[in-house]
């Protein structure tokens, strides 16, 4: 048996339990070093690690006495010492839907609310904290990343609080609000003429010339790691108990995968019951590579050209893609895609019945849900969890023009009572439209 990493800082010992990178195609094993991809095979790297140690040392009572973050959860994240970035990233809430259950039909619905997720309000700031620290120890300076907007806010934010050099690489044509989310912290934004992909492939070529560390390239390994305590986390809040359906959206299919690798970490050192749970995918009609190889039964996924206003879904070559579509097929969950019109709908419908505002990932993940509830793929009974990855804050542009405009009025009560019952009137009239 491997033993576990001993490493050492000038103040601080730890251990890690980080064994290697390993190809997820070949199985070929490499140092723990800035790679991404198999040299033999060219198949992606993942971090391995060493179970039997992590299972005589890590407990319920262990994980629980540690910070109220991901980094409770360190022993099961690529770092090699107790000196990580923690900006308070993780624990969110799990909501336990009540309003929004009943309007689908469904008794045991809760709500994974990374909406509120800090230090930049999405799931990315889990990523980004376990990239940037290894980062950090490998000696890297400058970290980048090629993003649809949510993670060059994150990347951005703790790099500044981390005093890293940062350069981030964005769409031109991103949302405002995450443009704006990104400028604050000062770093240098490149806007790119092109979608993702093309920004993607420009900060390949920048990764191999400048040497800078760019979290979703060649840290991708690490900062992949991240999303696994997004699994952590549900399994612990549900009372260490395992769900019975996952639904969550899907851009890279990088997220979809590492929850599902968090659960399976938790049964394979005894912290949860062994459990099979179905996995199923949400992604926007206007850009859908995965729920079309997914529909078509294909072992491999079709670029597309991105048109929806789901942005932080829009990623038409998908690095996981092909991984994604098999977890759903071996876990017997599905993977469907909605319109922009029905995401815009979902955003709302969140919005109304649990007071959480989603932007256009999120809308996209209800909609989803919605969609398999109608067509009878979700059991009524069913424990299901739904992930809500970023804040409506930042997509404000989605929605406009969808959500009404307010009644103004003079500063006298007659104003206010003739408004009052226009506004009670065009209640009653969606209503009665609803119920015909």
């Amino acid at each position: 048996m491997t033993q576990a990493i001993k490493t050492q800082t000038q103040t601080q010992t730890s251990t890690a339990y980080f064994q290697a990178l390993k190809c997820k195609e070949c199985g070929a094993e490499y140092e723990l070093k800035a790679s991404n991809v198999c040299e033999l095979c060219f198949g992606p790297l993942e971090v391995k690690y060493d179970y039997s140690a992590l299972r005589l040392t890590v407990t319920r009572e262990t994980i629980q006495a540690g910070p109220n973050s991901i980094w409770r959860y360190r022993p099961f994240l690529p770092v090699a010492t107790d000196n990580v970035i923690d900006v308070g990233t993780g624990m969110t809430p799990l909501v336990r839907s009540h309003r929004l259950a009943r309007r689908l039909g469904l008794n045991k619905l809760y709500i994974k609310n990374d909406a509120v997720n800090m230090p930049t309000l999405s799931f990315k700031d889990r990523v980004v904290s376990v990239a940037l620290s290894r980062a950090r120890e490998l000696g890297f300076t400058t970290v980048s990343c090629a993003s649809t907007g949510n993670l060059a806010n994150s990347t951005a934010a703790i790099a500044a609080h981390a005093g890293l050099d940062c350069c981030v690489f964005i769409p031109a044509d991103l949302e405002a609000g995450k443009i704006i989310g990104s400028l604050i912290y000062s770093p240098t934004l490149m806007a790119v003429k092109g979608n993702y992909d093309q920004v993607n492939r420009l900060c390949s070529e920048v990764a191999n010339t400048h040497g800078w560390g760019f979290v979703n390239i060649n840290l991708r390994p690490y900062y992949s790691e991240g999303s696994k305590t997004l699994g952590f986390e549900v399994a612990e809040q549900l009372g260490w108990e395992l769900p019975d359906h996952v639904v969550a959206p899907l851009a890279s299919g990088s997220l979809f995968t590492k929850i599902y690798k968090g659960f399976q970490e938790f049964i394979e050192v005894g912290l949860v019951e062994d459990k099979k749970v179905r996995f199923s995918g949400a992604q926007a009609e206007g850009c859908s590579p995965i729920a079309q190889a997914f529909k078509e039964g294909r072992d491999f996924i079709k670029p597309v050209k991105p048109n929806t206003i789901a942005k932080s879904l829009a990623i038409g070559n998908p690095a996981d893609g092909i991984y994604a579509v098999e977890l759903a097929q071996k876990t017997g969950g599905n993977i469907e895609s909605v319109n922009d019109a029905e995401i815009i709908d979902g955003i709302k419908l969140l919005a109304e019945t649990e007071g959480i505002f989603t932007e256009t990932a999120g809308g996209t993940t209800v909609a989803v849900l919605k969609k398999l509830v109608e067509a009878g793929k979700i059991d009524p009974d069913e424990t299901t969890v739904i992930y809500i990855t970023g804040n409506g804050l930042k997509t404000q542009e989605a929605i406009q023009g969808y959500v009404g405009e307010p009644l103004t009025i003079d500063a006298k009560l007659d104003s206010f009572e003739r408004a009052l019952e226009r506004s009670r009137t065009l209640d009653r009239l969606e209503w009665q439209q609803v119920l015909v």
